[in-house]
């Protein structure tokens, strides 16, 4: 059990190393603000796409199908319970802060800080299953997160729901996983490249984040402890208790508690940035939340080793 946890902890800690060389560069002004926009839209719209769709490029197996759709289930339910627990604990007396600190609770970085790890750990089966819950998790975004971040109610679209990053290269990987298309190598070959840069290149965008908040004054709002709490560990404990007590074992346990664990969504910024909200705050909450996460999917996704065979 405990070199469950020394395995998991390793690979978040080289993810740290990375980011804290994400921090050094924005310090010296290697990193700077109009690069890491760009960055974030290069790796949003290229690199998790092409992650994904490599993910894909396998033959159809029908107990990989089986994985895919109960990671699906576990994303829906995973979310499900975030908003349960959201509604339920974050009752802030500012209405930016309970929009964002329920928005913290719901949505994990399960793009960025997920599938570096899936891939680190579980290779391209736990991709596979890694991007069913970005699926449900753009799903989620583009309606739920639409409405709980836009006062207007007028940010909510159709298009935005079902056209997006997240959710397109899954239906294209999945006519591929059905039908056992292969891409050609001369196209497949600079879609590995670019799935390369998913890890290296979205700490760096995250330890640029990091190094733009004021540790000293972060925290100092009781919602916001709650929320860190809630998203860090207890929904992905319950996460996995429930997989666990349906009988889920193996990569496919382990691949929904490492989606689930994962910090604060850098949506979140992008969000209140887009819909007038409180940006510094919601920045910070990502940032501390991503800190605090080396100790906390440490302790779940080691867990989820633990009992998964």
């Amino acid at each position: 059990m405990l070199q469950s946890f020394f395995v998991v902890g390793t690979q978040v800690l080289v993810l740290f190393i990375l980011i804290g060389i994400g921090f050094i560069g924005a310090k010296k002004g290697i990193i700077e603000q109009g690069g890491v926009s760009t960055i974030t839209e290069i790796m949003l719209y290229i690199v998790t796409p092409c992650v994904i769709i490599h993910a894909f490029q396998r033959d159809f197996e029908s107990q990989l199908l089986r994985g895919f759709l109960i990671a699906f289930g576990a994303a829906l339910l995973s979310h499900l319970i975030c908003i349960i627990l959201g509604k339920v604990f974050i009752h802030n007396s500012d209405d930016d802060k309970n929009r964002l600190f329920r928005f913290g609770v719901i949505f994990s970085n399960c793009g960025f800080m997920s599938l570096p790890l899936l891939d680190a750990l579980l290779g391209s089966e736990g991709v596979f299953y890694g991007a069913s819950y970005v699926a449900v998790f753009n799903l989620v975004l583009w309606s739920y997160g639409v409405m709980i971040m836009d006062r207007s109610g007028k940010g909510l679209s159709v298009k935005k729901l079902l056209l997006n990053p997240g959710v397109i290269p899954v239906v294209v990987g999945l006519i591929f996983f059905f039908t056992s298309f292969k891409l050609p190598d001369i196209i497949a070959t600079p879609v590995s490249y670019l799935a390369a840069l998913n890890t290296p290149v979205p700490m760096l965008v995250i330890g640029y984040n990091v190094s733009r908040i004021d540790l000293k004054k972060a925290m100092r709002d009781r919602d916001e402890y709650i929320m860190m709490v809630l998203r860090l560990l207890v929904c992905p404990a319950i996460v996995l208790g429930i997989m666990y007590l349906l009988g889920v074992r193996g990569t496919l346990l382990v691949a929904c508690a490492v989606s689930a664990s994962a910090p604060v969504a850098a949506s979140s910024t992008m969000f209140t940035i887009k819909f007038g909200g409180n940006s510094e705050l919601s920045a910070e909450t990502v940032a501390v939340s991503t800190l605090l996460s080396i100790i906390t999917m440490t302790l779940i996704v080691g867990s989820a080793f633990a009992i998964a065979y």
